[in-house]
């Protein structure tokens, strides 16, 4: 990289440059897992040659932080995908199930709100449709994180809930629904074309929370990409400006799905696995009555932690659906 002439190819340059700030990631990654280690080891040494049991906490705790530190490496050593290194942008959609489906896509996006603060990585909600009484009918957010793509590639699809309604003054038991999709978040100098011609921008006034200042202007953006039809919007912002930036993010990151998607002769594949967001389409189910279970239909992986599961923990979640995709052995 210090080499005279390397900045002058400079789509060469910075594609070497992410190269090397991902196998970087990898050492930090590798070395913060063996120092973890390395200080349980040396702690405990130090408790039998002193016979000190008071040390016996201070070593779980070591024990403890050293396991997050290599399940961590162990988990990002199955990625292996081409964008799994990529920001992620996740957008979340109520689907059946009235009221109750709309409070469920609120639960959800909690859900991934707090798997970010529990990783130390950082959000920025995009766009968020409230919904008429409850919950929201849509959201978009934007994961900023080493391969938060390849992590969460795996909630793609859609998430089943049951439980005793608390909008049924009967309190009977509901089935919703609510639909998940995850796309990489690609860098400006990743080659695609959107030309000005081919959109159509349209400017409203912001709805929901945000303020009065939010809603006196019309700063909210949904741009059209009419070769397409993919239409994206964000309201985030008080900045027109910035809301039009984040809409372009995400209408980046849509057409490079497309583009790879038609690149890999998947398209008709792909079409063909989407599904509606109603029973019998899930990849997960959340039960909360008559019993309460959090089980992945493709992985097996469940829980009856059901709590913890919907405070941020689906590391085990995770895992599971990217150790299910590993070859089969022979």
């Amino acid at each position: 990289m210090g080499e005279p002439g390397f900045w002058d190819g400079r789509k060469r340059a910075e594609e070497v440059t992410r190269a090397v700030a991902i196998e970087k990631g990898w050492i930090r990654a590798a070395e913060e897992a063996a120092a973890a280690v390395r200080d349980v080891a040396e702690l405990w040494a130090l408790a039998r040659e002193s016979g000190d049991d008071s040390l016996d906490a201070e070593i779980g705790t070591l024990l403890d932080a050293a396991a997050v530190r290599v399940d961590d490496l162990e988990r990002r050593s199955l990625l292996g995908g081409e964008d799994d290194p990529s920001a992620a942008i996740v957008t979340i959609h109520s689907g059946a199930g009235g009221t109750d489906s709309q409070d469920w896509a609120q639960m959800l996006m909690r859900m991934y709100l707090r798997w970010i603060e529990r990783r130390g990585f950082t959000s920025d909600v995009l766009d968020l449709q409230s919904g008429e009484e409850a919950g929201i009918k849509s959201a978009t957010i934007e994961v900023q994180g080493a391969f938060a793509f390849g992590y969460l590639k795996s909630e793609i699809g859609v998430h089943r809930l049951v439980r005793i309604s608390p909008f049924d003054a009967n309190h009977r038991r509901h089935t919703a629904f609510a639909s998940v999709y995850v796309l990489p978040e690609k860098e400006d100098d990743v080659e695609i074309e959107v030309n000005d011609a081919d959109l159509r921008v349209d400017t409203f006034r912001a709805s929901g929370a945000g303020g009065q200042k939010v809603n006196k202007t019309s700063s909210a953006i949904r741009i059209t990409h009419i070769p397409t039809g993919i239409v994206v919007q964000c309201q985030s912002e008080r900045s027109q400006h910035r809301n039009r930036a984040s809409a372009m993010k995400v209408l980046r990151a849509r057409l490079y799905e497309r583009r790879k998607q038609i690149e890999d002769a998947k398209m008709a594949k792909k079409e063909s696995e989407k599904k509606a967001i109603e029973f019998g389409s899930q990849i997960r189910s959340y039960v909360l009555a008559p019993y309460t279970i959090v089980k992945d239909l493709r992985s097996g992986v469940e829980t009856s932690d059901v709590e913890a599961v919907l405070d941020g923990e689906i590391d085990p979640f995770i895992d599971g659906f990217l150790r299910s995709r590993l070859p089969a052995r022979s």
